[in-house]
């Protein structure tokens, strides 16, 4: 992405965080040809170790070289998803740039086209499950049981099917692809409308 005057322009950047599951995912481009991206399988060293791998991934990059952020809101791991929003909600409010918020199951039904269902082991049994169509959300993220999964996919056609399995780092870069999406439209998010997503008990994060 390019900024400023036709004699004097800058390259910025965009940098995508995931941590929805005990991989972290990190991608940063600047939709221009220079991208990057790494999912490092940290457990529960994550929490401990987040600040130091985002440092290491943005060299040569620097805070000031970014646009906006995203981040993965979930559903997923409820610690590791809020690890993340928590960090991306204080570095966007210290960078004042724009931070984008999408839902873990809209980036893995983002590599297809028509009519995605996506689905995602929960607790006590049940699903986390959502519906979406070129990007467009048919049925928004929910908490189901499987009866009332196999119930909704009944009033919908579905095109791809897809049961999500625990390792979700790799769709970082889906994660920034559907911010750069919205960025292109015009939207410019506060940090403080990325809020994580738990399934059946939405929660704020903490603020900055």
């Amino acid at each position: 992405m390019l900024f400023g005057t036709d004699q004097e322009k800058v390259t910025m950047f965009a940098l995508a965080i995931h941590t929805s599951s005990p991989d972290l995912g990190l991608a940063i481009s600047d939709f221009e040809g220079n991208h990057r991206s790494t999912v490092l399988n940290l457990g529960r060293d994550l929490s401990s170790s987040l600040h130091v791998h985002l440092i290491e991934f943005l060299k040569p990059q620097s805070w000031k070289d970014l646009a906006f952020l995203a981040v993965a809101i979930g559903p997923g791991g409820f610690t590791g998803t809020r690890i993340g929003v928590v960090a991306a909600r204080t570095l966007a409010q210290q960078l004042e740039i724009p931070l984008f918020g999408v839902s873990s199951l809209a980036a893995i039904a983002h590599q297809y086209s028509g009519t995605i269902s996506v689905q995602m082991p929960a607790q006590r049994g049940e699903l986390y499950t959502g519906i979406y169509q070129d990007g467009t959300v048919l049925q928004p993220d929910a908490v189901m049981s499987e009866a009332q999964w196999v119930q909704s996919l009944e009033q919908q056609t579905i095109d791809h099917r897809i049961e999500a399995d625990s390792n979700q780092g790799q769709f970082v870069e889906r994660v920034l692809a559907i911010a750069f999406q919205r960025w292109q439209k015009g939207e410019r998010p506060d940090w403080s409308e990325a809020l994580p997503y738990y399934g059946q008990h939405p929660a704020e994060a903490s603020a900055p």
